[in-house]
């Protein structure tokens, strides 16, 4: 079981620092129903609106995994959604939560992934940037807790400075602005909110030695909470560049004391994978790597 693999210690910082997050972030959610902001974009009969389209539950089998996109794009701001996960033996499967510019080669993009696991191993999260087109930035978190026993959020929130993706209010990567040092920021091209579930088993679990188990099939991902907060393009021409939203406020210029801490004790347990110190493939770290948080 996947609380297993963390003491009684861990387990009461995180839920501390949740609580600390939950009395001190401001009240900003506003959790509409699917079809307020999203659409189906990938086969409908796999997607089923569930509490009068509070929530969704995503299938895949055989034939079809399934996929929704917002209706509108967005350029800066944050987003999120609450998920449940494929419980049991789910490896081979990804769910995916992603921003996305729908551009060709000068693509932006901001990634969860969702790697399934073996049942009884931990769930793997994978999050990438691609900006102007350049990607290869994966890092992997083992979460710490059970994500198909219950809804958990998960959010990208994202500013002319910095990036940062969010487990539960607990930051697991940031991101930083580092166009002064020669590195792309997806700061120019707005970009829609996806969500997908589909079958990868050549890379997702294990670098593609899981395969599915389609005996298993049909497999379900449930989601609810939607909530997008940002410049909608097309929208009022000054909304990106408005110093005044409150996602560009002092702020969200850093992590807080507590954020820092809960983000480090992240980075130091249940971070497996970090493309900063994947010497075969960057023998010389990119320079965002030494930027820190």
């Amino acid at each position: 079981m996947v609380l297993s693999l963390f003491s009684t210690g861990n387990v009461f910082f995180m839920m501390s620092f949740c609580l600390f997050a939950a009395l001190y972030r401001p009240v900003l959610s506003r959790p509409a129903k699917f079809e307020d902001d999203f659409r189906i974009t990938w086969s409908d009969a796999h997607i089923t609106q569930i509490d009068g389209g509070q929530a969704i539950q995503l299938k895949l089998d055989p034939s079809s995994g399934c996929g929704f996109a917002s209706k509108r794009q967005y350029l800066f701001g944050r987003v999120s959604m609450k998920i449940k996960l494929i419980p049991g033996d789910s490896a081979g499967t990804v769910a995916a939560f992603y921003m996305n510019s729908d551009t060709d080669s000068i693509r932006d993009e901001l990634d969860f992934e969702f790697l399934g696991n073996r049942s009884g191993q931990p769930y793997t999260v994978q999050t990438n940037v691609f900006a102007h087109g350049k990607g290869d930035r994966e890092q992997r978190v083992n979460l710490w807790f059970d994500p198909s026993r219950d809804f958990h959020e998960y959010a990208i929130s994202w500013n002319h400075l910095r990036i940062v993706f969010y487990v539960d209010n607990v930051p697991i990567r940031v991101y930083k602005n580092n166009e002064a040092r020669k590195v792309p920021f997806p700061r120019f091209q707005p970009m829609g909110v996806y969500s997908t579930l589909w079958e990868a088993d050549d890379w997702a679990t294990r670098g593609g030695m899981e395969k599915i188990n389609w005996s298993g099939a049909p497999f379900y991902a449930y989601y609810k909470d939607f909530d997008i907060e940002g410049c909608p393009v097309p929208g009022p021409a000054n909304c990106p560049a408005n110093p005044k939203n409150w996602w560009e406020g002092a702020a969200y210029h850093q992590l807080s004391a507590a954020e820092a801490r809960a983000y480090r004790w992240v980075r130091v347990n249940h971070m497996v994978y970090d493309y900063c110190t994947d010497k075969s493939r960057f023998p010389v770290p990119p320079p965002e790597c030494s930027a820190g948080i």
